[in-house]
């Protein structure tokens, strides 16, 4: 489509820096173009505060806010959990969240006769590779605008530059503009101090983290939590039933106050490059911990070790930006298959930064005392004999060969 053919523009918006300054840019870029501002609600809280003003008087026609909290909770957030996914110890708090979003902004641009979609990601990172895909998926025709990849501003500093100059309230300054992502799963840190990796994260310094407190200032007496779990979902915390949002959402305040979730990381992104990064998940973090703890006892051997060997790949495709493909709805369907004996309870203790195993539990489960006990049981050992002769018959034909071909 060409530019001068755009006349509306349905902008993923947040609030925060980029796409506060891309809605004057697009109007002064795009012939006063209409720009249709749209958030997702995926648990940013307090981020969502003021921000229909803000939208509007910064040049957007409308403020749409959908709230994606449940859907996020129910169909992304939990196939990840139950695959196991982890991309280089990231829970991808960001990379599951983009999916979501770019299917609500579909949805308010084809319901609004948009003629194209701007996202405020920059060209050297990952989010702007999983909002395009996600509408290519949804909306294969769709313009996409990219600002970033337009506009000759070149740093965090000159986007401020560029606000200030219009007259753009930012709840930043120049001293705390790190890059954020905040939702209900995770809080990520990059940029400022932080892209020097020989630097400390200040975790004590006070405002830096907003999930959770440091491992330093967590409270000197373990927390005892017991979560159930029913076909890989978890479904009750401490005895009381629960939705998996609100379970997520409880469990961030525990995590949080103990110290769970910290991780500092130099990732690989998919652009290329390492990036460093602060994330918080506290929530996130338990619900892992207890899910592969229930799984040592409800899982077979074979099954435990595909699957995470196939973890792997899930996870690469969730931080590629490749949910809505036909190889990821494969794997959660062999996930699903694998979840089905899934289910029991766990028990753990929180502890400054650590989660300490308390105790599983399954009608499911494969664990047989009397077979592994140590002591008097039905166990036959002199099975062990015929057992390792077999399996170790290739090496011992193999040692066999090579000592007649020496001499």
């Amino acid at each position: 489509m060409k530019k001068e053919d755009i006349k509306k523009v349905v902008l993923a918006y947040s609030g925060g820096l980029d796409t506060s300054i891309i809605i004057p840019w697009l109007k002064e870029n795009y012939n006063n173009c209409e720009v249709i501002a749209v958030s997702g609600n995926v648990g940013q809280a307090d981020e969502l505060e003021g921000l229909e003003e803000k939208a509007l008087k910064t040049g957007a026609s409308k403020l749409y806010v959908l709230d994606l909290m449940d859907e996020y909770a129910d169909e992304f957030i939990l196939p990840c959990l139950k695959a196991g996914a982890v991309y280089e110890d990231y829970l991808l708090g960001t990379s599951h969240a983009r999916p979501i979003i770019a299917k609500g902004l579909v949805e308010i641009a084809l319901k609004e006769g948009a003629d194209a979609i701007c996202h405020g990601c920059t060209g050297k990172g990952n989010d702007q590779v999983r909002f395009e895909l996600a509408v290519k998926h949804f909306a294969p025709t769709m313009a996409i605008i990219a600002p970033w990849r337009e506009w000759d501003i070149k740093s965090r500093d000159e986007e401020i530059d560029y606000a200030e100059a219009h007259n753009i309230p930012l709840r930043i300054s120049r001293e705390t503009n790190y890059s954020k992502d905040k939702n209900m799963w995770h809080l990520s840190h990059e940029g400022l101090d932080l892209e020097d990796p020989g630097n400390e994260p200040q975790y004590e310094k006070p405002g830096f983290l907003e999930m959770c407190v440091s491992p330093l200032d967590a409270p000197d007496t373990p927390e005892t939590i017991e979560m159930e779990f029913e076909n890989g979902k978890p479904v009750t915390l401490n005895g009381q039933a629960m939705s998996m949002k609100e379970i997520i959402l409880a469990l961030n305040e525990i995590g949080g106050r103990n110290g769970i979730g910290l991780l500092d990381i130099v990732e690989n992104r998919l652009v290329g490059m390492k990036s460093r990064g602060i994330y918080e998940t506290p929530g996130g973090t338990i619900l892992y911990a207890a899910h592969k703890y229930l799984e040592t006892i409800t899982l077979d051997k074979l099954t435990a070790h595909k699957k995470e060997e196939l973890a792997l790949t899930f996870a690469e495709l969730v931080y590629n930006g490749q949910w809505f493909t036909p190889l990821r709805e494969a794997l959660s369907a062999f996930v699903d298959k694998t979840q089905e004996k899934v289910t029991g309870k766990v028990k753990m203790k929180l502890y400054k930064g650590n989660i300490i195993k308390a105790g599983v539990w399954s009608p499911n489960s494969l664990y047989n005392e009397d077979l592994a006990s140590f002591g008097e049981s039905d166990y036959d050992q002199t099975d062990s004999k015929g057992f390792i002769n077999l399996f170790g018959l290739p090496i011992q034909v193999q040692a066999l060969v090579d000592a007649k071909n020496k001499k």
